[in-house]
């Protein structure tokens, strides 16, 4: 049988709020979660970084304020948030904390993963707290979104953070176990297809509606966040979680459907930050910091000679050498009249010059990409 997840060394996981919360009483399926965190311990242990997007605050906090109704109201659902949220937060901490396991929680709404300067803050804490060993719990921060301003369902913001922090796959534990030609429960003909190469409007009119009232999403939503993930090189798992060890079963060979990347992570990054970014500035460096940024290293202060245009944290920049070609292009960590101050000084001094809490890179190795010699010369 062949491991599912084999392949993957940064995985993005979203449960969903069927999987957490039983639909009957409204409680956490304690056992559930228990096992689950025994699969993802296992999978850590392995070395392998992981990150959860989970639903349930909102089905949690229903039942510890004594509402009933399936469809709340908009200030119902907030309020409902609010409470689910902490007990939601406990209940992750509680299960992987069993296993020594630290994690921390990140509430977000659409501009994080939409406006740069805020996707870029919100990367850089994720990546921090996998470079210490914890599991970052992601989950919509329903307590203040609307209608107007919200993801609406946790299977397309899974695929934004998936693919913000360039995950190898996304996989989506749902209540049924891949994608059919037609939904099954209505079907009895339907066939499962065990992987998606394309996504075609053939394969997006397969889809059907949401399964549960404790849940926003369904097939629809789950072959949008593929077309999400699948577009920037994130592979995407669609696998049955209803059961225990609903990870250690897709490394025993459980049925599942793959949507296939389109590209690698790194070449969807690279194209997205080559192509598709307007470049609002110029960083000019100078030898030593070109032979750091070819073996793999960021662009310090120290290295940088001038700084022309305007531009803001976030935004794009090309990196040109002392001869005045470009040799890279990055998302910048400081803005242009912060930048124009720190030239040519060490890291060290950043903080006295800027304030605490300011990164001591301009652009750092993972928001940069080095043009090849044809580009360069280009």
């Amino acid at each position: 049988m062949t491991d599912a997840l084999a392949p993957y060394s940064r995985i993005t996981i979203k449960i969903g709020s069927a999987l957490l919360v039983d639909g009957a009483t409204g409680r956490l399926r304690s056992d559930w979660l228990a096992s689950l965190a025994t699969d993802l311990a296992a999978l850590k242990a392995e070395g392998r970084e992981l990150v959860i997007v989970s639903s349930g605050a909102i089905a949690l906090g229903r039942r510890l304020l004594g509402l009933e109704a399936r469809s709340l109201p908009l200030e119902q659902s907030q309020a409902a948030a609010s409470v689910g949220q902490i007990a939601l937060s406990q209940a992750w901490a509680g299960a992987l904390g069993a296993h020594g396991i630290t994690t921390g929680q990140i509430l977000i709404t659409p501009n994080i993963t939409e406006e740069r300067r805020y996707f870029l803050n919100a990367r850089t804490t994720i990546s921090t707290l996998l470079g210490l060993g914890a599991i970052p719990i992601i989950n919509e921060n329903d307590s203040v979104a609307t209608a107007e301003i919200r993801y609406g369902d946790n299977d397309r913001l899974s695929a934004r953070v998936a693919t913000m922090i360039e995950a190898d796959c996304l996989v989506l534990l749902s209540d049924v176990d891949g994608l059919y030609t037609a939904p099954p429960a209505r079907d009895p003909d339907a066939r499962h297809l065990p992987q998606i190469a394309d996504i075609t409007p053939e394969i997006e009119a397969m889809a059907g509606g949401a399964a549960s009232h404790l849940s926003r999403g369904g097939m629809t939503t789950k072959v949008e966040a593929g077309k999400i993930a699948t577009k920037a090189g994130t592979a995407m798992i669609i696998a049955k979680g209803t059961e225990p060890h609903p990870l250690a079963a897709l490394q025993r060979g459980a049925r599942h459907t793959l949507f296939s990347p389109m590209h690698s992570t790194a070449a969807a990054r690279k194209r997205w930050i080559m192509g598709t970014l307007a470049v609002a500035g110029i960083l000019h460096v100078d030898a030593g910091a070109v032979g750091a940024l070819e073996n793999g290293k960021s662009l310090l202060p120290i290295g940088v000679t001038r700084v022309t245009g305007s531009f803001d944290r976030g935004d794009a920049v090309a990196i040109r050498g002392p001869d005045g070609r470009e040799i890279a292009r990055g998302l910048v960590g400081l803005d242009s009249e912060e930048a124009a101050l720190v030239i040519g000084k060490r890291s060290s001094t950043i903080t006295e010059l800027l304030g605490p809490g300011t990164r001591g890179e301009i652009v750092h190795r993972d928001n940069l990409v080095l043009l090849s010699a044809a580009e360069a010369r280009a």
